[in-house]
């Protein structure tokens, strides 16, 4: 048995699709355990680009078994969209496509609650969500009693069910909405009619993953867990509140697929060569001026889900340094190096200061790092473009010195360097 496991290790959108794509050949099954349709994963493949959000990134190759595991949260008329996308590319989903009939389905009234909360922030400052549903359906998930799982469709007490939930929920809601009426939005017939036809269409896919997992462990099978979002939007190791709705670090590996932690012996961390952030919360890196704004127009810095403009800023190594750790990571894959080519000097954050002290450790509570002061190393521009390179001693001295002077700083190996965004554009150091 051979598992490895791909993580972000900053806050989503460290181009960990591309990876996953370029791996799944050495693996039989691709798994995705955590997040929703918030997740966005561009993969491209020569003149192709693929984004992709629900179904794990190894979909594209044709040998490999796709499996959507219990710990995602999915929208039925999302991932229909994306089956139909890609089966219209001629890509072959229908036999390697897997969803756990455990995992929990995102419903009208979750949309309808992330958009009527998401105005009234507690902290004053919203915490950016993608208003898909998502923190709703997983609050409903943990409270169980308002839950419908992707196997409840094909029950025949699934309208019954529907119809309890909605009665409720238009209660709930309607102090919300403020005078506004639900009766359209939350209609329980119109609900189950919607649904009950996705559950047709979604049904030669859904099985439980758990054991079909577990039996592939047992004979031997190769894994790839495919993490969404980065390990510092984790909900209990993250910049809580700023945070998604799940474990979004390596921890959450077992959780949301079902395979013991011990079937993982290989985590590959993965990281910008700089940083990005999408919504509100702490970045004590940010350059809200023109050199951030440099970075997003070399980098294409906007959401694959929402379009949003992410925030950019310098590497901090002692974020991942801290989620490096937290995930377990044995090596590193810093992508996007094309990017820095194009800037005269770069800065990597080495320590931060809080209230006049220096410290080497990332802070638990947002307020503390929203506090906080990087210390920085300046180091020089290599101006060499770098795209066509495809052997580390071929990358220019100033690259390598960069390179290796992040991985002393996160304490882990940069094994994989990635200088474009094609498949081919990818350094394996060791090779």
């Amino acid at each position: 048995m051979s598992g490895t496991c791909v993580i972000g290790l900053q806050w989503g959108d460290e181009a960990k699709g591309k990876l996953v794509d370029l791996l799944t050949t050495q693996f039989e099954i691709v798994v995705r355990f955590l997040g929703g349709a918030n997740a966005g994963h561009t993969v491209v493949v020569g003149d192709e680009v693929y984004k992709l959000h629900h179904i794990p990134s190894g979909i594209l190759n044709p040998k490999a078994v796709n499996v959507v595991t219990p710990g995602v949260v999915i929208n039925p008329a999302t991932i229909l969209k994306e089956i139909d996308s890609l089966t219209s590319r001629n890509i072959k989903v229908a036999e390697n496509l897997m969803l756990s009939d455990r995992a929990h389905v995102v419903c009208p009234w979750h949309i309808a609650e992330d958009r009527l909360m998401d105005g009234e922030p507690v902290s004053g400052e919203s915490i950016g969500t993608t208003l898909r549903g998502i923190g709703p359906c997983y609050r409903d998930k943990v409270g169980r009693s308002f839950a419908i799982r992707l196997g409840d469709l094909f029950r025949p007490d699934f309208r019954d069910k529907v119809a309890k939930i909605v009665s409720i929920k238009r209660r709930l809601l309607s102090g919300l909405a403020e005078n506004s009426d639900l009766s359209d939005a939350l209609n329980a017939d119109s609900i189950c009619d919607e649904y009950e036809g996705y559950g047709e269409r979604l049904k030669p896919y859904v099985a439980d993953t758990t054991p079909f997992l577990l039996d592939a462990i047992d004979a031997d099978k190769r894994l790839l867990f495919e993490g969404a979002q980065g390990a510092l939007l984790d909900i209990d190791h993250g910049t809580f509140p700023f945070v998604t709705s799940s474990n979004s670090s390596g921890v959450g590996v077992a959780a949301g697929s079902g395979v013991p932690p011990r079937c993982v012996d290989r985590v590959i961390g993965v990281a910008k060569s700089y940083t990005t952030r999408v919504g509100g919360g702490p970045f004590p890196t940010e350059q809200d001026n023109e050199h951030g704004q440099r970075i997003r127009d070399l980098g294409n810095e906007y959401g694959t889900t929402t379009g949003r403009p992410r925030r950019c800023g310098w590497f901090d190594a002692v974020a991942v340094r801290y989620t490096a750790r937290l995930s377990g990571v044995d090596g590193m894959a810093l992508m996007m190096m094309d990017v820095l080519s194009q800037l005269p000097e770069i800065k990597i954050c080495i320590a931060y200061e809080l209230d006049g002290k220096r410290i080497d450790h990332f802070p638990s509570h947002v307020d503390d790092l929203r506090r906080v002061e990087p210390v920085y190393e300046t180091w020089p521009g290599w101006n060499v473009d770098v795209t066509g390179v495809r052997t580390y001693a071929d990358l220019p001295a100033d690259a390598r010195k960069y390179l290796d002077r992040v991985a002393e700083l996160v304490g882990r190996p940069v094994d994989i360097v990635s200088v474009g965004p094609d498949r081919e554009q990818t350094i394996f150091v060791n090779e």
